[in-house]
């Protein structure tokens, strides 16, 4: 009868070692799916810093437009910056103007010395 008692007492201790480790092991697994799985730790901190890069892309592309529409508007409505936009980009001259194109000096080439 003690031997019976003894079988049975080792079952049950051994069931409830087998289902410490399935539990550990289940943690284990989800922890790890926490930090590296599609929507874990790591795959938020990508997204985070995407997120920021794009926010400041955004931003500098939403001044660049300002500056755009400012320059749009003072061409409709000033004739002088139409006009300022004509010579500066097309080289475009009044009548009785002369055009005159200064290119910057390319220095002289070194001369090797023969000594």
């Amino acid at each position: 009868m003690r031997r019976s008692r003894s079988t049975h007492q080792d079952v049950r201790t051994r069931r409830r070692q087998l289902i410490t480790y399935a539990l550990g092991f289940g943690a284990f697994v989800l922890f790890v799916n926490a930090l590296v799985g599609d929507n874990g730790y790591l795959a938020a901190m990508r997204t985070n810093r995407e997120h920021a890069s794009l926010a400041d892309k955004l931003q500098k592309m939403q001044l660049e437009n300002d500056q755009l529409q400012e320059q749009i508007r003072r061409m409709q409505e000033d004739p002088s910056a139409l006009e300022e936009a004509a010579r500066g980009g097309l080289n475009m001259i009044k009548p009785g103007e002369t055009l005159i194109i200064i290119k910057p000096a390319t220095p002289p080439p070194a001369k090797a010395d023969g000594k």
